[in-house]
């Protein structure tokens, strides 16, 4: 089992040698994950995983997409979504132009998933999704809009339960185990790789996702992100975070409401 001082070393290389900045993640996750690379690629010592670490740049990319990756799937948690379609996108029909930013995107399940609702409020024309992800590999595969067929019945379903109506099969073609969503709701997204630790705020939004990624930050790094969507996003914009996560610690809470029990919150200072 890892110790917390090579914790510590491990993320000091990390940081030195490519600028991945993990200090700030939970150290409780990160140990989980290093623990679990460490078993299944069979490191006779710490020195040995270190030493790959800091010299294959190649096992540096596995390290780091074991350490970012998230569980995600299409419409996940399907209220959430049907207060996206009932309560959110309503608002934002007025606006001549909608920016949404998904922020921690992973493989780009909640993306469509977004495009999709846009298109059945008749918003998608005039919307850009911006879908920013540490890791650029896993933005490489969301930017294709291909994904495994098998979990197609479990997200129609989910599909359904938010209040979609439309056979889900529409959106996409199936062939040979995958399906590739339609190119009008790709041609709508922009993905480009952004860190939440280190990058600046580039654009003003009406609505930024970001869902089950805060819980893996500590309590300053939380901080720091959520100020970050409080400077990026405009005047009676939306801020939806995950099922576990909150603003009423935070300092930016005072300008905010929650608007749902579905952990959106709505811009007024």
């Amino acid at each position: 089992m890892i110790e917390e001082e090579q914790v510590t070393l491990l993320l000091n290389d990390i940081l030195e040698l490519y600028g991945y900045d993990f200090t700030h993640y939970s150290r409780a996750s990160l140990k989980r994950r290093i623990n679990r690379l460490w078993a299944a690629d069979r490191f006779p010592s710490f020195a040995e995983l270190r030493y790959r670490v800091r010299s294959d740049a190649g096992y540096l990319k596995r390290f780091v997409e074991e350490l970012t990756v998230n569980v995600t799937e299409m419409f996940r948690d399907p209220s959430f979504y049907k207060c996206l379609r009932t309560e959110v996108l309503p608002t934002l029909a007025a606006k001549p132009f909608i920016r949404i930013w998904h922020a921690g995107c992973s493989t780009g399940e909640e993306v469509f998933s977004m495009a999709i609702l846009l298109q059945e409020a008749g918003l998608l024309h005039k919307s850009l999704l911006y879908a920013t992800d540490l890791n650029p590999d896993v933005l490489e595969s969301a930017r294709k809009g291909i994904f495994a067929l098998a979990p197609m019945p479990q997200y129609s379903e989910n599909y359904q339960l938010s209040g979609g109506n439309r056979d889900f099969s529409l959106y996409y073609t199936a062939n040979y185990g995958y399906v590739k969503f339609n190119d009008e709701l790709a041609a709508k997204m922009v993905f480009s790789t952004h860190n939440l630790v280190s990058d600046h705020s580039f654009n003003e939004f009406d609505l930024i996702l970001c869902r089950n990624v805060l819980i893996y930050f500590d309590k300053e790094l939380q901080e720091r992100v959520l100020r970050l969507f409080d400077e990026s996003l405009g005047p009676l914009s939306y801020l939806a975070l995950g099922s576990r996560e909150t603003l009423k610690l935070s300092a930016i809470r005072l300008n905010y409401r929650q608007i749902t029990p579905e952990k959106i919150w709505r811009k007024i200072g």
